[in-house]
């Protein structure tokens, strides 16, 4: 059997784009198996459909890090069978890409994001200078690879000529689970989401200082990260121990049952650099398929969907009073609401996993034959 090896620096449970690139994998024949981390805290995920195996490294943030987990990921790919070799992110396209030259073997490079101006690098000037360097050296060499959205694709196509194909990160389409229950509000009060990391950018302490301007709702923060700490300071200060929830990580299936619950969705991140400026958030697209409306940043790749699809609005201000405004003018326009949940219905079916992973199988049957992908 043809087998591929997946690789990526996260513990994989909830990474579910790597979760549907397995199965396009699996669809095409290929024994599938994906490395990761075993970080602090990470459950004892044992997925059935694939092979897992997961490092534990020493250390668990920090440049030694990486060092470590690519040292390992280098040396576990020189050893193992494999026909093509599949990097997610800068972060792990070292490793890969000498493993590949040296056995070779057909390297896939899926680049999650503008790695380069992640946020955790705007202001380190050395460290980024670092990366730009493995991205300059390695990328031009890459015959094959994706990433999330046209704007990203541009970008690279720009700085290193090199034709990446688009994928974007979009849920299966499932309609077993949409049972929308509005008895379940608490309090009838309406729900606003925010899901995903809690990061440095992701205006998660002007969300909860909105609170104080909107009356009748709950703001559910629904993930873990370094910002939670500052966040239960602001929401103690703000005494909206009452108005704010955070319900820590959450399983992909809890979370999707909480997200159709909400009336809301946010994913209003600041612009700290072309990777949050091109951004095309996953939460916006699970938002989409919770058939819930939408206030996203008024960055170009989110503010296209949301107004071609007319499924919600662009954020007007990132004052709290003013965003606060905005939110409670949202929740109570009952003919608007009504009007972005048709649009939803209709979203979900187009932007789902069954129509875009055609693209990747295409990639795939283009390396087996060889074939340039453009």
């Amino acid at each position: 059997m043809k087998r591929v090896i997946i690789s990526v620096n996260n513990d994989i449970e909830t990474d579910q784009r790597i979760g549907r690139t397995a199965g396009s994998f699996m669809a095409s024949g290929y024994d599938v198996c994906i490395v990761g981390r075993k970080l602090p805290g990470s459950s004892n995920y044992k997925p059935a459909a694939f092979r897992l195996r997961r490092f534990r490294i020493l250390f668990s943030r920090g440049p030694l890090s990486y060092i470590c987990f690519n040292i390992r990921l280098f040396f576990f790919l020189l050893v193992r069978k494999a026909d093509i070799l599949q990097s997610n992110d800068l972060d792990t396209l070292l490793p890969n890409y000498l493993a590949g030259r040296i056995k070779g073997i057909s390297l896939l490079y899926d680049a999650h994001e503008y790695f380069t101006e992640l946020p955790e690098l705007v202001g380190r000037p050395f460290t980024k200078k670092i990366w730009k360097v493995v991205e300059g050296l390695l990328l031009p060499g890459i015959k094959y690879s994706y990433t999330v959205n046209q704007s990203i694709a541009d970008l690279y196509k720009k700085e290193y000529s090199m034709g990446m194909a688009v994928i974007r990160n979009l849920p299966l389409l499932d309609n077993s689970d949409m049972n929308r229950k509005e008895d379940q509000h608490p309090g009838g009060k309406k729900i606003i989401i925010y899901q995903g990391v809690l990061n440095i950018g992701r205006r998660l302490d002007i969300m909860v200082e909105a609170m104080n301007y909107i009356e009748d709702a709950l703001l559910i923060i629904a993930g873990d990260g370094p910002e939670i700490s500052k966040l239960i300071d602001i929401i103690q200060a703000n005494k909206l121990d009452d108005r704010v929830q955070l319900t820590g990580r959450l399983k992909p299936s809890d979370l999707r049952i909480l997200t159709a619950q909400a009336d809301l969705g946010l994913s209003i991140e600041e612009n700290l650099g072309l990777n949050y400026y091109y951004a095309l958030p996953n939460k916006l697209f699970d938002y989409i398929h919770a058939l819930v409306p939408v206030l996203v940043s008024p960055f170009p790749e989110m503010k296209n969907l949301v107004e071609n699809y007319n499924i919600g609005e662009s954020m007007l201000s990132g004052e709290p009073a003013r965003l606060g405004e905005q939110i409670s003018r949202m929740l109570g326009d009952r003919s608007k609401v009504k009007e972005w949940k048709e649009n939803l219905v209709l979203a979900r079916e187009e932007l789902c996993w069954q129509n875009e992973e055609n693209k990747l199988i295409d990639i795939i049957s283009k390396i087996e034959s060889g074939e340039p992908m453009v």
